[in-house]
């Protein structure tokens, strides 16, 4: 009998150890960081070597090692360098090399260092407790940065505007046309650009704020599309003289003004203005006293343009600069004479560039990110200035690069569907000279379906990819029903080819429940070119749903796929893309769970609302029948909505109004908050709004 009892114990004790690990929901939100592959913390090239840094996995210590060993050491630490220079850093998350021997570090925000690594010496630079928007010049060891609505360097007042309505050295145009902050550092430091915003005429619009008793209002300055909007001009402050001149724009005083760039030599600013209507551009060039120079490019599109990169100087030793433009349908780089002499292509892919990463020593050589052929892979590609162009990563992915300043090796670290993590160092002529990780896929010991990524065809041709999740204990003799994640707006992609193919863990616990987890990026999402994007022009939603049923009529197709069984879930645009599947195509899913949505574009800011709908005036029909509020009437099935209290994107509004029309329409809907949460939920309250998310769907796709 003991014999027996010891063999079921030992039976069971291996059927234990070969059982794989299950993840809650919970876990599935909070843990999916900690679940995710292990990458090299901060991979630096050290200047002027072919020796690279990185931190230690907890951040607290900086080490180093060459091409050529396989041993690292200490460079130095979080200790050291707070008992050296007294100060208190947390971690070294924000540190850069500024020469071969000198680490700039951070906190973030208003304590700066400089700090060499051999003599273990250095300065440290305090900045206001109050400042904001901190930029640090390296160079000149000087700091611009903003208090209230005013901008500052080293302590003095750039402006002393009383009226809140002035706001300096923030950035405008909520964060469109590549617009992510509004100081700009010229090379040596001797002149400082700035957005300068006037917000006189914009509404002010109010939040409650709940934590306090009783409540009290703060009020932001929201543009309606078709509303009075913000007046720019942009600042060029001479820190020599402290004299400041203005550069307003020439096409309209709320037209935009982006991608500001001073030129190597520093006598000139480049500026990119876009009318309201933002269906022209013109790169102007600027003397460092305001005045016009000349014209160095301009673009017009009958739907629109939309410059978001700064001109890029291969080369510090000439003003002569790339431009990217997808004027040919594609973003490509051009290379533009600062005299105004030519113009001259660079590449002419018929695929998307991304960004320009870097210029070898010399500016011969461009190295740039682009999609190649397959838009779900970014990929590292090299080019002259003669239009020469070669593919330097050999595996396809997502991929990031840091070039040595030597010009002979290359870092580079990717993921794909079947690669959670590898990091590489290359030569420029394609040899490995060093493998520095593969990661171990930490989702190996749980139980987890499968992905795959593929396309089907849209309506007009384009191909349309999707990715789709399966159970780990899939049956294809099965039937299972299907949750449509859905985002679907410009400027996003949610299938990539990179680890899981960019979905999130709960997809994965929600496939282990019996389900079949689908997204489809459709026409008008990003990294596809012009024409496959601006098809939505006008009319936001309407060859974005044809989409999205295309995806829904593929899978209806497939054996193991329960036709009757389709809800929809997706936040922000795909908060307004659920909502509209629901209400425009109503019948088709069961339960739908709308998360921050748009329900009318009039509702929504002026610079994106515009740029794909114009404004309400000039495009009536199209924000009529994209209206969510007109079609309430149609919900068939369930439908919850969600909304952050202070979302300053999508504001409340949008879902106040949806339900307000639905008790018009005599109509049932379901309402959540997120009380004192923005556009998303974050932190632990994450874990909360899935779980009302998927236990929604799961008990109404029925």
């Amino acid at each position: 009998m003991k014999l027996f009892l010891s063999l079921v114990i030992f039976t069971l004790a291996i059927v234990s150890y070969g059982q794989k690990k299950s993840f809650d929901l919970k876990e599935s939100v909070l843990k999916q960081r900690a679940l995710w592959p292990t990458r090299i913390n901060n991979f630096q090239w050290i200047p002027q070597s072919d020796a690279y840094s990185f931190c230690s996995a907890d951040w607290q210590s900086l080490q180093s090692s060459s091409v050529s060993s396989e041993k690292s050491l200490e460079l130095t630490s979080v200790n050291e360098i707070n008992e050296k220079l007294n100060t208190s850093f947390a971690h070294l998350g924000f540190t850069k090399w500024i020469d071969k021997e000198t680490l700039e570090i951070s906190d973030g925000g208003s304590v700066f260092a400089q700090y060499n690594v051999v003599n273990k010496s250095g300065l440290v630079f305090q900045i206001n407790s109050a400042a904001e928007n901190t930029h640090f010049h390296s160079a000149s060891k000087r700091a611009a940065y903003t208090i209230d609505n005013n901008l500052f360097v080293d302590g003095r007042a750039v402006t002393k505007n009383k009226d809140k309505n002035i706001v300096s050295g923030q950035s405008f145009a909520r964060n469109e046309f590549g617009i992510s902050e509004g100081i700009f550092w010229s090379y040596s430091g001797a002149f400082l650009a700035f957005y300068q915003k006037d917000e006189s005429a914009v509404h002010d619009y109010p939040l409650l704020d709940i934590n306090q008793t009783p409540g009290a209002v703060r009020f932001i300055k929201y543009p309606m599309a078709g509303q009075a909007s913000e007046k720019p001009r942009l600042g060029i402050y001479n820190l020599k003289t402290k004299k400041t001149v203005f550069i307003k724009p020439i096409s309209g005083e709320d037209s935009y003004l982006t991608n500001v760039a001073f030129t190597p030599s520093e006598k000139y600013l480049l500026v990119a203005e876009v009318n309201r209507d933002q269906n022209h551009m013109w790169l102007y060039l600027y003397d460092l006293k305001g005045k016009l120079v000349r014209t160095l490019w301009e673009e017009q599109n009958d739907k629109w343009v939309e410059p978001e990169h700064p001109a890029f100087f291969p080369n510090s030793n000439s003003d002569n600069f790339l431009w990217i433009s997808e004027k040919n349908g594609f973003n490509n780089l051009y290379l533009v004479d600062i005299n105004g002499e030519y113009i001259k292509p660079v590449t002419a892919n018929k695929f998307v560039l991304k960004e320009i990463l870097k210029a070898s020593a010399d500016g011969s050589k461009i190295y740039y990110s682009a999609t190649g052929p397959n838009p779900c892979n970014t990929l590292i590609y090299e080019c002259d200035l003669n239009g020469n162009n070669r593919l330097l990563t050999q595996a396809e992915g997502n991929h990031r690069f840091e070039l040595c300043d030597m010009g002979t090796y290359y870092y580079d670290g990717y993921s794909s569907l079947e690669t959670p993590n590898s990091e590489y160092i290359w030569t420029l002529n394609g040899k490995m000279a060093k493998m520095l990780m593969v990661s171990v896929d930490k989702l190996a010991d749980y139980n987890i379906g499968s992905t795959e990524i593929g396309n089907i065809k849209a309506k007009d041709g384009s191909a349309l990819y999707y990715r789709m999740i399966k159970p780990s204990d899939f049956d294809a003799s099965k039937k299972y029903p299907v949750l449509v994640y859905v985002y679907g707006g410009p400027h996003a992609q949610m299938v990539t080819n990179s680890y899981l193919a960019g979905a999130n863990l709960w997809m994965h616990w929600l496939a282990n429940q019996g389900y079949i987890v689908f997204t489809l990026d459709n026409r008008g999402s990003a990294e596809r070119g012009f024409d496959f994007e601006s098809q939505i022009h006008r009319q936001l939603g309407t060859v974005e749903m044809e989409d999205q049923l295309s995806g829904v009529e593929y899978l209806k197709t497939l054996p193991y796929i329960d036709g009757n069984r389709f809800a929809v879930h997706g936040w922000s645009f795909g908060g307004f893309m659920t909502t509209s599947l629901m209400l425009r195509q109503a019948g088709i899913f069961n339960a739908g769970v709308a998360g921050g949505p748009v329900t009318d574009w009039k509702f929504y800011e002026v610079m994106y609302g515009e740029r794909y709908m114009d404004r309400p005036e000039q495009n009536p029909e199209g924000y009529s029948a994209n209206s969510l509020l007109n079609h309430t009437q149609n919900l068939k099935g369930k439908l919850l909505l969600i909304h952050g209290t202070i979302d300053d994107v999508v504001l409340m509004q949008h879902n106040e109004a949806l339900i307000k029309s639905f008790i018009d329409n005599g109509v049932q809907a379901d309402y959540f908050i997120y009380p004192m949460h923005p556009h998303n939920v974050g932190g632990k309250d994450r874990a909360h709004l899935m779980e009302k998310v998927l236990m929604y769907i799961i008990e109404n796709n029925k």
